[in-house]
């Protein structure tokens, strides 16, 4: 019996759609929800309260935009379902630091870069499974050139320091990192 060059490339290319299709299939298939980031995720339901401020300096959009940004991380990577009560995973917290400041200084005693850095602190609870609950700070900075006022780079600064620390928050609470 011979065979085609062509035939072996379409049974190479049967084999590689099998073979992936059964992977994907046993995936499915394995106990759990799981998140689009592959997080297993037991739980169908989280509340995330509105996220305070207490910070000395105020930004008030900050709060609103943080909660906002940290409601969709989760209902858009999971399956999870946001609901105001009885949830089976609960989040609430306070921002509790936002401030920049000079950190290169040059010759001439002028900055010549600034950060921002945001802390936020967060309680998330598990009703399931209380050992996976903490109580928790968390803090991302990002560095600016002190040539720039700071008004002009605040907006760019906050969304990226949002999404670093939405990012922490779910990975804590969801992949346990």
């Amino acid at each position: 019996m011979t065979f085609h060059k062509n035939t072996v490339l379409k049974l190479k290319h049967n084999s590689t759609i099998a073979i992936v299709s059964m992977l994907i299939m046993f995936a499915t298939q394995s106990c759990g929800i799981y998140s689009f980031t592959g997080a297993p995720i037991t739980a169908n339901t989280i509340s995330i309260d509105y996220i305070g401020n207490k910070a000395s300096i105020i930004n008030p959009a900050l709060s609103p935009d943080f909660t906002d940004a940290l409601r969709d991380k989760f209902v858009n990577q999971t399956k999870l379902d946001l609901v105001e009560i009885d949830a089976e995973l609960k989040i609430s917290g306070t921002i509790m630091q936002y401030r920049t400041a000079s950190i290169a200084i040059q010759g001439n005693e002028e900055a010549a870069l600034n950060k921002l850095t945001i802390t936020i602190k967060i309680k998330f609870e598990n009703t399931m499974n209380e050992e996976e609950s903490f109580n928790q700070n968390f803090t991302s900075f990002e560095q600016y050139d002190a040539s720039k006022s700071f008004s002009s780079v605040e907006d760019q600064l906050v969304e990226i320091l949002m999404e670093r620390i939405t990012q922490d928050i779910f990975n804590k609470a969801l992949v346990n990192w």
